[in-house]
């Protein structure tokens, strides 16, 4: 059978043809033509639809056995569906083929569209599963060296030991200090930049070197190797801050939120080294203990009695009132201004600042300015998440004053 042209086809007419006697395709065609001619008049009459092209070419399969034909019809058509069913139901009307006795069932009405929709969709199916497989991982591994070759670019040689490490270990005050190069590229990776790696177990003299200046929070692996590391970290250098990988895992193998998880939940020093039962190492003169120097610090910083029971009357004062106070190092007024706006007056003031006391939380924005413009104290109901405090810095709050 030769195949239906379906280019404009619509609908296909299905049908079956029974005979009592041997007939064959001409002779089924004939019947179809001759029986139906001046059926339904001029405009659906089979022969001038097939001139016109709107009935394909008319396929008969029939076979012959015991003496009597049975077989296949198929009628494309380009009619409307109305048309179309019209000429199918005329088929029905065939009752003879040659000399024998015929019955012909329409079966079905196919809409060549839906089966061309079918393809379509199928083959659609075909092509996005090959582009998935063949294209997008090839997109991804592109995008993924573009990120690797700018890592690469950041990641830097530090101090005489060539460290590998991040672009800001010196403008940044707190830095993080990991195991290895892949761990220093990972935190890049998720844009960290403030990362400097140990590179072994004996802790090089620049990462000493620069705990006695930065705020420095270790970040190890959870395993053996990483509490290994960390006990020579906490006894050599100046650790404010450790965070750990969850156990057994490695910090380079560590997801975006592993990682920020790992070092939200960082814990002071001073806690791990009891412990883990370490001892600093005695240093020698003129050095002094990190404790010790902080202490000096604080006891430089620290207001005598005498100023502490002012700043409690002041802050008595300014309860309840949203307010704040500039004072000079003689614990004068220079300023009172709104909470909201104290921010941008101590940036914007002209005068020194020796101390800030406000009704409201010590933040870490507020922190920062307070170092930028000198500021020796900040007084305030209490302290909120501050991840990195300047030495230089005292912060008071409500309880350090005795105000409940």
């Amino acid at each position: 059978m030769g195949k239906i042209d379906l280019g404009t086809t619509k609908y296909v007419i299905h049908a079956k043809i029974e005979t009592n006697g041997v007939v064959e395709k001409p002779d089924v065609v004939g019947a179809i033509f001759g029986q139906t001619e001046g059926l339904l008049g001029n405009d659906l009459d089979l022969r001038e639809l097939q001139k016109t092209g709107r009935i394909g070419r008319i396929e008969v399969e029939v076979e012959s056995v015991g003496g009597r034909s049975r077989g296949t019809v198929k009628v494309p058509s380009s009619l409307d569906k109305i048309e179309t069913a019209i000429l199918a139901a005329a088929l029905e009307t065939i009752d003879r083929v040659g000399p024998c006795e015929a019955k012909l069932v329409v079966e079905r009405i196919e809409d060549v569209r839906v089966s061309k929709r079918r393809r379509v969709v199928e083959r659609a199916k075909e092509i996005l599963t090959t582009m998935v497989e063949d294209i997008t991982p090839d997109s991804i591994e592109i995008t993924e060296e573009v990120k690797e070759s700018i890592r690469l670019r950041e990641i830097q040689e530090y101090g005489p030991e060539k460290l590998p490490a991040g672009p800001n270990i010196d403008e940044s005050d707190a830095i993080i200090v990991v195991e290895g190069r892949a761990d220093v590229l990972l935190l890049l990776k998720y844009g960290i930049k403030n990362a400097i790696a140990v590179e072994g177990t004996s802790i090089p003299k620049t990462i000493v070197s620069l705990s006695k200046k930065k705020t420095v929070t270790a970040f190890v692996d959870g395993d053996r190797g990483g509490e290994l590391i960390l006990r020579e970290l906490l006894q050599v250098a100046e650790v404010d801050f450790v965070a750990r990988a969850p156990d057994g895992k490695e910090v380079e193998d560590l997801t975006k939120k592993e990682i920020f998880k790992a070092l939200r939940n960082k814990v002071p020093a001073e806690q791990v080294m009891d412990y883990l039962s370490i001892k600093k190492k005695e240093e020698p003169k003129p050095f002094a203990s990190r404790k010790s120097r902080q202490q000096k610090k604080q006891a430089a910083a620290a207001p005598d009695n005498g100023k502490l029971e002012t700043f409690r009357k002041f802050f008595t004062d300014l309860s309840g009132t949203l307010k704040a106070f500039l004072l000079d190092k003689d614990a004068n007024i220079i300023k009172e201004v709104a909470v909201r706006d104290l921010a941008m007056a101590l940036k914007n003031s002209k005068e020194v600042v020796s101390v800030v006391i406000f009704d409201g939380v010590i933040t870490q924005r507020l922190v920062e300015i307070a170092a930028e413009k000198e500021v020796e104290c900040l007084v305030g109901a209490k302290v909120g998440n501050i991840v990195k405090k300047p030495a230089s810095i005292r912060l008071l709050t409500a309880s350090d004053l005795g105000v409940s």
